[in-house]
């Protein structure tokens, strides 16, 4: 699955994991494996801001709904 990086809370305050099934969404792009497991450790050793360049650690609600869990 293809992530990116989307700036839902304004400037300065965070930023969101965006799924991106369709792969047609701006901006560089991260893939990780669809299960729970390879999101989770992804997220904890902080992989999406290093493939992403983006620094802080995201809100991953998004990726977590479709995966059909909560964060």
């Amino acid at each position: 699955m293809r992530v990116v990086a989307g700036d839902q809370h304004g400037p300065g305050q965070g930023w969101d994991l965006i799924p991106d099934p369709r792969r047609r969404r701006p901006g560089r792009g991260a893939y990780v494996h669809l299960t729970p497991e390879c999101v989770t450790v992804a997220i904890q050793r902080g992989a999406f801001g290093r493939a992403l360049r983006v620094p802080g650690r995201p809100d991953s609600a998004a990726l977590m709904a479709l995966l059909g869990q909560q964060d």
